[in-house]
């Protein structure tokens, strides 16, 4: 019989001890901050430094690493290879995956057109950085090979110029940075977002970088926009110009700069081409936008937008209704679609392994520090090289003395071992100089062979003096830097492709109301149709068309300019403007409300204002005898907010909504047929939409007050009995007045 085991006894145990659980045994406990310093923060310092961010020679690792196998691939001077080769390849020392290699490729590519100075020129279609459709092709069809800008990223790399490390596999070495030879920091965009942490560069010209940098190195006090205008896109754009904001990003590296979308128009096809546009933004973005808004009716100049970009570059077609200012609706387009766009820079870098953000000066600081490291050792390099050969080349003088003693030397010692030994004792040269005299070929044993050779004597102390010159002088390091900063800068300049505009008042205006301004009259039914009708057409028509049981509720002779409140029975108010209806007859049925303006489920309209300006009050009756005079202020809002919840107290049933743009007589009327005349100037304001108001009639147990209507100025003394002195009142029987439940919208004029 097997024996009886029973688990453990359960522990007693304090936080941060392991616990029996039934079931799954002795789990161990741990502080939740533990587990993150443990297991999150270890990720999150990899993507910082490992991924994420560029470091001072411009690059991420991703980059360095693919950029760094096309040059040992010998791509720098060579023909174009499959993209699929380079992909393959770069997983040595890449561990990501292919599609992961082939995308940051395509990005560094002439032909996607995302750089400013791209580092790989390509052939084949590798899609297009303003496009988000335009998809590029697999690598097994593209190919590439890097760029002759390249050559200033590698010059001098196998000079110990940098250090290098181990891949990740121990097989391959590979540079922990390139000893990039101008600024590529600020010359190429990069992007990149970490964790708790995003890096945003805006590239700016190459020939500005450099003559701001040698600039500096002169006089760190210069001027930075003196020489650096501003960042220059690769899609071009307009950049409207704000001194104040670029001075931010110099000193900071935060801040944005305005772009804005090149365009022409063609009067012949009555077409804008759009021929530039911002880079934070792609085309299609664009054209989904106009659509909408065109649907919204926010713009109705416009009658058909496509793309039309070709093997010419790139061309958004914008066709536009026949009397349509170009210009004008350029304005509008560019505030509220992409067409204009802010790119918010955040210059944030990683040096020695550390992210910081900094701005242009001291990151062209940074660069410069770090370039004069990179001289240091390549001259360090460079001067060890030639004292070992100006100590080989001492060596063979001293056998110039003496050939046929050398050559004796050699043929008379036995062992081919002792060769070295005996040269060393015969002529008194060390094993390094006696082992480079023993390897030389017989056939340049020669005299004018050795004279030619120690004739670089002269010429090899003389280098050594001058790269010993330049270690010792800090200030000859900078203008070997400064030299090849001219070179570069001549060698790949470019015109700007981003040009500066200024913003104009006509710019910086919130908004340009250019809607058509003209007389209409607006009618409301109960059901919540609407209808827009100009004069000259409603003195043209015959009969209003209802749906069966509705009739019209409100009327309003107002302009296309108007705002529109629609009160609802679910204590909401929706805010639209007249010309987003569409004018139409008497003889149609109009705009259903409702759904136009997405009103909820079950949810009826019970009140409509149409007003020019938010002056005057709202009074709201309540069957409770209670009334509400709130300022139509309160309803104002500075954003364009199509709905406000709240818009009426729901503690008691509503009777009645009345726009009143002064203070007016109202008549109350309840079911045990009693009434009550008050003045509006009677009731204090309340500033809350939702406040329950202030007792105006007193009723008896059971009885509700039934309607609410104003009172015409002329009417005001017949009806004087039932005009209350001091609220609340219980008013005065009214048989003479005729008894009506209909509920009438008397919205004064």
């Amino acid at each position: 019989m097997p024996r009886k085991t029973t688990p453990p006894k359960k522990k007693t145990t304090n936080e941060n001890t392991d616990a029996y659980i039934e079931g799954a045994g002795i789990v161990a406990s741990e502080d939740i901050s533990d587990t993150l310093i443990n297991n999150y923060m270890p990720y999150a310092m990899s993507v910082i430094i490992s991924r994420a961010l560029p470091e001072i020679d411009g690059f991420k690792p991703s980059h360095r690493k693919l950029l760094y196998t096309m040059y040992k691939m010998g791509l720098l001077n060579s023909q174009r290879t499959k993209s699929a080769n380079i992909v393959g390849q770069t997983m040595k020392l890449n561990p990501h995956g292919d599609q992961a290699i082939y995308e940051t490729m395509v990005r560094m590519t002439r032909g996607n057109e995302a750089l400013l100075h791209p580092y790989i020129d390509s052939k084949g279609n590798f899609g297009k950085a303003y496009s988000r459709d335009m998809k590029f092709a697999a690598a097994r069809y593209t190919e590439a090979k890097l760029d002759p800008l390249c050559a200033e990223l590698f010059g001098d790399i196998d000079k110990e110029t940098v250090d290098f490390v181990p891949n990740y596999d121990n097989q391959l070495m590979e540079p922990t940075l390139l000893p990039a030879r101008f600024p590529s920091i600020l010359v190429n965009s990069n992007v990149g977002i970490a964790v708790s942490m995003a890096s945003n560069i805006c590239p700016f010209n190459l020939e500005e970088i450099c003559e701001t940098t040698i600039a500096l190195i002169k006089n760190p006090e210069h001027d930075i926009l003196s020489t650096l205008k501003g960042p220059d896109f690769p899609g071009g754009g307009h950049m409207i110009y704000n001194e104040a904001e670029l001075e931010k990003i110099v000193a900071s590296g935060r801040g944005s700069v305005k772009v804005r979308s090149v365009y022409r128009f063609n009067k012949e096809e009555s077409c804008i081409e759009v021929t530039q546009i911002p880079p934070t933004t792609t085309v299609e973005a664009i054209i989904e936008k106009i659509i909408e808004l065109v649907k919204l009716g926010k713009i109705k100049e416009i009658s058909y937008v496509r793309d039309e970009t070709g093997l010419n570059g790139m061309t958004l077609a914008i066709d536009v209704k026949r009397g349509t200012d170009p210009d004008k609706l350029m304005q509008k387009l560019f505030r509220l679609t992409p067409l204009q766009d802010n790119f918010a820079c955040n210059f944030n870098v990683l040096i020695a392994g550390t992210p910081k953000v900094m701005g242009i000066r001291e990151i062209l600081e940074e660069w410069v520090a770090f370039r004069v490291e990179c001289v240091r050792r390549r001259t360090f390099f460079d001067l060890k090289k030639k004292k070992d050969k100006l100590h080989l080349l001492k060596g063979l003088k001293k056998i110039l003395l003496d050939i046929d003693k050398a050559v004796k030397i050699v043929r008379e010692t036995e062992e081919e071992s002792e060769v070295v030994t005996n040269l060393m004792i015969g002529f008194g040269i060390d094993e390094i100089q006696a082992e480079y005299v023993a390897e030389i070929k017989l056939r340049h044993l020669n005299r004018q062979y050795i004279l030619n050779r120690i004739e670089e004597v002269e010429a090899l102390e003389k280098a050594i003096a001058e790269l010993e010159d330049i270690l010792g002088d800090n200030k000859k390091v900078k203008k070997i830097i400064i030299s090849e900063l001219k070179e570069i800068a001549q060698k790949y300049k470019k015109p700007r492709n981003t040009l500066f505009i200024y913003e104009t008042e006509e710019d910086s205006a919130d908004e340009i109301d250019d809607t058509p301004d003209y007389n209409v009259n607006i009618f409301v039914t109960n059901e919540g149709y609407i209808k827009k009708i100009t004069p000259q057409s409603l003195r043209m028509s015959g009969e209003q068309k209802l749906k069966e049981g509705d009739f019209i509720a409100d009327i309003f002779e107002t302009t296309n300019k108007c705002e529109l409140l629609f009160f609802t029975d679910m204590c909401q108010v929706y805010k639209a403007r007249a010309f987003q209806f569409d004018d139409c007859k008497a003889s149609l049925m109009g705009d259903f409300v409702p759904a136009k303006l997405s009103f909820a489920e079950n949810e009826n309209l019970v009140a409509s204002i149409a007003l020019t300006n938010y002056e005057g009050h709202v009074i709201f009756v309540f069957e409770n005898g209670k009334v509400a005079k709130v300022p139509l202020s309160a309803y104002e809002t500075k954003t364009n907010r199509k709905k406000l919840t709240g818009a009426f107290s729901d503690k008691s049933k509503l009777v009645k909504i009345i726009y009143a743009p002064e203070n007016t007589d109202i008549l109350l009327r309840t079911d045990n047929n009693r009434a009550l005349m008050f003045n509006t100037g009677m009731l204090l304001q309340k500033t809350t939409r939702d406040t329950i108001g202030v007792q105006v009639m007193t009723l008896r147990a059971k009885h509700t007050v039934t309607s609410a209507q104003i009172i015409p100025t002329q009417e005001v003394d017949a009806l004087a009995k039932y005009k209350a002195k001091t609220l609340p009142a219980a008013g005065n029987l009214a048989k003479e007045l005729e008894q009506s439940g209909q509920i009438s919208f008397d919205l004064g004029e």
